[in-house]
């Protein structure tokens, strides 16, 4: 097949002396067998010629020759006295052949080899770099990259007005800092390409006064006669050592114009102790490295009172006992919010990342003034330990504290059950009490009130006022809620008799509570009431008709006399006078009261 046409054919020089073309090889480099250059003259000559150009063909990623202009006498020089070459490039095979032309003027097509010998002069704040030119009489255009100790990239521009040596001055720096640096260049006149880069140099600036505060806290324990106070410091954001061999001083004075005490220690502490009485106190602290100290730090310790006093780590001097408040946690943090006040120009929160341990890693954040929530988050905060915040206001003054927090990241189930005590069991109550469970920072969560569940042994449970529970495994236990975390105590109504039931007392938080595993069991008495029915029902009639199988006769007559037979009434003691069988008195026999005649047939009768 023909040879492909040469792609991205194009020349240039070092210094306007060598030319070099490259172009790529194109296509499948068996079909090409043979390259040439041959030089036309330029557009402004009258003759028609052609040179065929002696150079070297190497070819590896690109295909390349260069030559000497002025050994071959190519590219003559044009009316503005420029030289001006017409390069021709031809690939050709036996099967045909292919061209690329370029066209240029030696001046504007110079790509300058990479500046040489890169040195260096630093200072604090400033490097200034020094390179020389391979080439000499063209004047350079040359671009500084700059890596910063952060990682990020500056690239600055300069134009070079020397022909044989460069240099540049970098301002603005921070001191003792590392830095690397390197220079490429251009022609300043008719710019075509950057050279290679040069060899990169390191560069540090020297030391300098640290710039900058130290942030400085404080936690106060009041002692017989006086105040032990712990003094923490820490590098602010803005805070530059600018150096090696920091070390830290700290000074304390009474602010009655005594003598101030000083100590000093290395960079590796950044907390010490001090003893101090109840008077008001200076305390300033400085970093200082082998230039000078940095500006001082001041904590103003106010006088102590009678009522001042510390708290697990809120130490404050302040005349009225701060309610702690609860405060809930996300993902994210713990969300702070406090009253502002006009009286103050900062604020600080302060914190202990391990509360249950001491030391117990104190933090503390500080704000602006116009500021009056934060979330504070800290890679050591873990759901389920409970985290006690101080805020603070800060002034001219000293520093009191205003408002007390607590919270969890995450709450979490309660980890114990309460322990339950029978303290009272009728044949239909027991009253339960759990008098010794805590409810303090020892939970994994706030202790919000507590579950009591009851239930039969062998039934479902069905009491009223309470809510059905339904367990994993289908059983119903009867459920009364206590929302009172200090209520630990609690009467069950309503049960019955001799009968045995298990029972559970159940914490919970606002993550929880646990699975209900283990019950205790009671078995209630029976009901005496009933005793003293059954008594009434069978005793005493039993009695009452033993008294009566003793007494039968009296009873008898007393309840069922015997009806008295009219012959023997003294009523019918007259002489005889018989009608048929029975007795009949006659009227001559008696003397009647009165007499009463009920039926006159009856009376003519008689």
């Amino acid at each position: 097949e023909p040879p492909d046409t040469p792609n991205d054919f194009s020349c240039q020089t070092k210094d306007m002396k060598i030319v070099t073309c490259a172009w790529s090889k194109g296509g499948d480099t068996r079909k090409m067998s043979f390259f040439s250059l041959l030089l036309s003259p330029p557009t402004f000559s009258d003759r028609f010629s052609k040179k065929r150009i002696r150079c070297t063909v190497s070819c590896a990623e690109q295909c390349s020759c260069s030559w000497d202009i002025d050994q071959q006498h190519f590219c003559p020089l044009d009316t503005s006295k420029q030289r001006v070459c017409n390069i021709t490039l031809t690939v050709e095979n036996p099967l045909g052949k292919k061209t690329s032309m370029d066209v240029f003027v030696v001046a504007h097509r110079i790509c300058p080899t990479a500046p040489l010998r890169l040195k260096k002069d630093s200072r604090d704040t400033e490097i200034t770099l020094y390179w020389e030119y391979q080439e000499t009489g063209i004047k350079f255009f040359c671009q500084i990259e700059l890596h910063q100790p952060d990682g990020k990239v500056e690239l600055h521009n300069i134009s070079d007005t020397h022909f044989t040596y460069g240099s540049v001055t970098l301002r603005g720096l921070q001191p003792y800092s590392e830095y690397t640096a390197r220079v490429r260049c251009g022609a300043a006149e008719h710019f075509w390409r950057w050279s290679e880069w040069s060899k990169a140099r390191t560069i540090r600036t020297t030391d300098a006064t640290p710039s900058g505060k130290l942030d400085i806290w404080r936690d106060i324990t009041p002692i017989l006669g006086g105040r032990n106070v712990t003094l923490f410091w820490k590098q602010e954001p803005s805070f530059r050592a600018n150096g090696e061999n920091i070390s830290y001083e700290v000074t304390w004075e009474k602010e009655d114009g005594s003598k101030p005490k000083t100590t000093s220690f290395s960079s590796v502490y950044n907390s010490t102790r001090i003893s101090i009485d109840n008077h008001s106190y200076r305390i300033s602290i400085k970093a200082k490295n082998n230039v000078n100290y940095s500006l001082p730090s001041v904590l103003i310790i106010p006088r102590a009172t009678g009522n001042s006093r510390n708290t697990v780590f809120c130490s404050f001097l302040g005349t009225e006992e701060l309610k702690e408040e609860q405060v809930i946690g996300t993902d994210d943090g713990i969300f702070i919010s406090w009253e502002p006040r006009c009286v103050y120009d900062s604020y600080v929160i302060d914190w202990c990342n391990f509360p249950m341990l001491q030391p117990c890693d104190l933090q503390w954040k500080r704000f602006g003034p116009n500021t009056s929530r934060a979330l504070i988050n800290s890679v050591a905060f873990v759901p389920g330990v409970r985290y006690n915040f101080c805020i603070y206001g800060s002034n001219a003054n000293g520093t009191f504290l205003l408002e007390k927090k607590t919270g969890y990241l995450r709450e979490l189930p309660p980890l114990l059950d309460p322990v339950v005590e029978k303290v009272g069991l009728t044949f239909n109550t027991v009253t339960l009490s759990w008098n010794s469970y805590h409810t303090n920072e020892s939970q994994p969560g706030f202790v919000r009130g507590y579950h009591v569940y009851v239930s039969p042994i062998q039934e479902n449970c069905s009491l009223r006022g309470s809510k059905k529970h339904v367990l994993p495994d289908a059983s119903v236990l009867c459920k009364y809620t206590i929302e009172n975390p200090e209520e630990k105590r609690y009467t069950v109504e309503h049960l019955l008799s001799n009968t045995k039931y298990k029972l559970v007392v159940k914490a919970y938080t606002g993550g929880g509570e646990t699975p209900i595993v283990n019950f205790i069991y009671i078995d209630t008495p029976v009901n005496s009431n009933i005793l003293y029915l059954l008594a009434l029902l069978v005793i005493v009639p039993s009695l009452v008709a033993a008294i009566c199988h003793w007494k039968m006769k009296w009873v008898k007559e007393c309840c069922c006399p015997v009806i008295p037979s009219p012959n023997n009434s003294k009523v019918l003691s007259f002489k005889e006078f018989k009608v048929g069988s029975e007795k009949v008195l006659k009227i001559s026999d008696c003397i009647p009261d009165m007499l009463a005649v009920d039926n006159k047939t009856e009376a003519q009768k008689l």
